[in-house]
């Protein structure tokens, strides 16, 4: 019951004084999975996070588009499905294309990722919100 109790939290209110800036979505090819997300954009929000959410089905170009647009320190991915997993690669090269890569912190997590899906293309992995907290917290120290 802990989902249910997650998914009645209220909307945080915009941290006045961000610490950071997290562009969240889920990748292209996981169109259903909003639970996820948004518990951890709540909890990034909770921390003092600007969060701007991309949705659903989101692809990789427009990851780097938004993180650019808003001066993003870090990009955070849920992919939870094996198509949104398979197009992690295509996150990568746009990150590389857009010069961003090494620049931005970049997060996922999700049901069909693991760690070493992460590291492959020098991501953090996370497996909750309260990791994703942390490993936020810890991009921008």
């Amino acid at each position: 019951m802990s989902w249910l109790k997650a998914m009645m939290e209220k909307e945080p209110p915009e941290p006045e004084s961000p610490i950071g800036i997290v562009v969240i979505g889920n990748l292209e090819g996981d169109r259903a999975h909003d639970t996820p997300r948004d518990m951890v954009r709540k909890a990034l929000k909770r921390s003092g996070f600007k969060v701007v959410d991309l949705g659903k089905n989101v692809p990789a170009s427009e990851f780097v588009s938004k993180a650019k647009e808003n001066n993003a320190n870090i990009i955070a991915v849920s992919a939870n499905t094996q198509p949104a997993k398979q197009n992690l690669p295509k996150l990568d090269e746009a990150l590389k294309n857009a010069d961003l890569k090494g620049k931005v912190t970049v997060m996922i997590g999700g049901a069909a990722v693991k760690k070493d899906d992460a590291e492959a293309i020098g991501a953090i992995f996370g497996k909750s919100k309260e990791e994703a907290v942390a490993i936020a917290k810890k991009a921008i120290a």
